[in-house]
């Protein structure tokens, strides 16, 4: 059993697992920490003075970069460690030195037997943790960014188009995500409003959400009949995603001449249309098509609504609905339409922002387990 042990764990290394994790990821994590550090006054000192200096410069570089309980763990441990070292320190005894061709006896700090094995372990263990914290990081910086694009891809502030003004926010679960929405211009003036929710969340579905993003954007301009549109998103998805991963879209043109609404619902959540005197409706519930990337050749059918003056369109992402509190009830479809009530006389804009705070406010704690999306129409 040891020897089949032994195999399994070491059937992937070889020696230059080893060779380079000495010459290059730990040198990495080094500078990843000492980045912000002045080395070159440190090289002025003795090595006696700076290596101490170095060492505790580098420790609080990294227990910065954790959370504060994290923190707070982290140095518990090192204090644990420490104090058992002390615990196990045997005073100043004579060492016996070999020095060829004498030997002689030097009075050195001792320690019971085995402290030396356990500090040996104490510091390989935390070698490996500064080495996975400054990969973690360094991706976490690359996700970072990638958010910031993410978010640049979506249309921003308030659209008007007549008497109508639309507005869309977004949260990740994650750094990244994949729900998106849109709103685009066309050249007579109709507006075209889509929503959507790649199946899953971080950065696969954010690269998946990127390809929807600029397909769209790209087919629209080809002013192309709403079903059409989606049918030639869904074959774009099916021939460039996995086939674990799909997309539900809910995409409409809305005409602010009259506030007629074609749309086409693949997969998604029905809207929530509010009308001027509280009623609550759901568009699209019935004839919608297949979520994109299912089905190579999936047809998908036009459905049409009204906007009347004073009404408020709501799409959303299930993010929202079937986000959860610590007793793990789900903020569900009342919980939505509470809030479009309480906020139905305030702009597009702060509908949403009101949304995304009602929800984080109702799981608390809870960790949110999807991205929240929400893009709102109103008109006057």
């Amino acid at each position: 059993m040891a020897k089949t042990f032994f195999e399994q764990y070491t059937k992937d290394l070889d020696a230059g697992d080893f060779h380079r994790l000495f010459t290059r990821d730990t040198p990495e994590a080094y500078r990843y920490f000492t980045r912000t550090l002045d080395l070159e006054k440190l090289d002025t000192l003795p090595w006696y003075r700076r290596w101490p200096i170095t060492a505790r410069l580098v420790f609080i570089a990294f227990a910065m970069r954790l959370s504060p309980a994290r923190r707070a763990l982290y140095g518990l441990a090192v204090g644990a460690a420490l104090l058992g070292m002390l615990i196990l320190y045997a005073g100043v005894h004579p060492v016996k030195l070999l020095l060829f061709p004498m030997t002689v006896h030097v009075p050195l700090p001792t320690w019971e037997p085995g402290a030396l094995w356990l500090f040996v372990g104490f510091v390989t263990v935390n070698l490996l943790i500064l080495m996975e914290v400054a990969d973690r990081l360094s991706l976490k910086g690359d996700l970072e960014i990638a958010r910031d694009i993410q978010l640049a891809m979506l249309p921003a502030g308030i659209h008007t188009a007549g008497d109508a003004t639309v507005a869309g926010v977004t949260r990740p679960a994650n750094t990244v995500g994949g729900d998106f929405y849109d709103v685009l211009v066309r050249p007579d003036g109709r507006l075209v409003l889509a929503l959507g929710d790649v199946a899953g969340k971080g950065s696969p579905a954010a690269l998946l959400m990127a390809l929807l993003l600029a397909s769209l954007r790209t087919l629209v301009d080809e002013d192309l009949q709403t079903a059409t549109l989606v049918a030639r998103l869904n074959v774009q998805v099916h021939r460039h995603s996995p086939r674990s991963r799909f997309i539900t879209l809910f995409i409409g043109l809305y005409d602010p001449r009259d506030g007629r609404l074609e749309f086409v619902n693949a997969g998604h959540l029905p809207p929530l249309l509010r009308r001027r005197d509280g009623r609550i409706e759901r568009i699209g519930v019935e004839g919608g098509g297949l979520a994109l990337g299912m089905f190579d050749h999936a047809t998908y059918a036009t459905q049409q609504a009204t906007v009347e003056p004073g009404d408020l369109l709501v799409f959303y992402s299930d993010g929202i609905t079937e986000a959860e509190n610590a007793a793990g009830r789900s903020f569900e479809d009342t919980g939505l339409e509470q809030v479009v009530q309480a906020h139905a006389g305030e702009d597009p804009q702060a509908i949403g922002r009101a949304i995304l705070a009602a929800v984080e406010k109702y799981a608390a704690h809870a960790k949110l387990q999807d991205d929240l999306t929400a893009l709102i129409l109103k008109r006057a």
